[in-house]
């Protein structure tokens, strides 16, 4: 397993690993458009100029089908690791099977001239080659029932804020080269991937995590951000502790956030948002 230092060279490594399941699946297609180089060398030897348009046309086709293919099964690998999420906006997986099937149909018809019956065998058993392959996209959302009053779109909107403001605060503490105050962000890092795990596991404790998520949470992103612009301008031990103490606090109301949940308790907030904002002003972090 990569050592922490390994791990902030290369910020995108911070991704799940779920998300990257993807990455060798697809590439095959991207071969499937070299076997129309024979026929487009042979129609330029020939001057024929339909050919030539149907074999290049196909070819960019099929790169295009490739590439949506890819972020198709991004998005779905994306979609699969979450428990609450909204399906993929847009078709890409079906869509490039589409093209696929469509343009393996004119290349048979046109480019090799086959009969269109023959042809439209040809593009069939591309489309079902595709999704028996791939799949196509999943189209349901995921949610579960309860009496929390948000919708699925609220949850994953606030889910989606909470985890860009973490890799956020990652980023920052990349630039920060403090051995300790690298140590305490990633706890409170990993705390709040536990409240996002839990948020995501009964979404009805959205009610207790959503302003923690939306407001604490951002404003941990937006200290931590500051210190690692300013301490390399002005690296002064007032400032040091200044972070240091507003370290402690977003640690401890992590932590009471994260037992409250497990606690399945309601706690009041607003009081300590106030507090750190407070806290933020008076050292001059911010």
């Amino acid at each position: 397993m990569p050592d922490l230092n390994s791990l902030r060279r290369n910020p995108k490594r911070f991704i799940k690993q779920s998300k990257t399941w993807f990455s060798s699946s697809g590439l095959l297609l991207y071969v499937l458009p070299f076997l129309l180089i024979p026929g487009t060398l042979k129609a330029f030897a020939n001057g024929n100029l339909l050919a030539i348009i149907i074999n290049v046309g196909g070819y960019a086709a099929f790169i295009l089908a490739a590439k949506m293919l890819r972020r198709g099964l991004q998005a779905e690998a994306v979609y699969q690791e979450k428990r609450v999420t909204r399906a993929p906006k847009w078709p890409l997986k079906t869509s490039a099977a589409g093209i696929v099937a469509l343009t393996t149909f004119v290349v048979a018809w046109l480019g090799a001239h086959h009969t269109f019956a023959v042809s439209v065998a040809f593009g069939l058993g591309a489309l079902l080659g595709m999704y028996l392959r791939y799949g196509f996209d999943p189209r349901t959302q995921k949610t579960v029932l309860g009496d929390h009053g948000y919708t699925i779109e609220e949850i994953s909107t606030t889910i989606e804020a909470a985890e860009n403001a973490i890799l956020s605060i990652e980023n920052a503490n990349n630039k920060i080269n403090n051995r300790e105050f690298n140590n305490r962000i990633d706890r409170i890092c990993a705390t709040a991937r536990n409240i996002i795990n839990e948020l995501e596991a009964n979404p009805a404790a959205i009610r207790r995590t959503r302003k923690f998520l939306l407001v604490y949470l951002e404003g941990a992103n937006k200290v931590t951000n500051g210190y690692a612009n300013t301490h390399l301008q002005a690296d002064t031990i007032e400032l040091e502790q200044n972070f240091r103490n507003v370290l402690d606090s977003i640690e401890t109301v992590f932590k009471e956030q994260k037992d409250k949940l497990l606690q399945e308790d309601l706690f009041d907030l607003d009081v300590q948002i106030e507090v750190l904002a407070k806290q933020l002003k008076h050292e001059g972090i911010v």
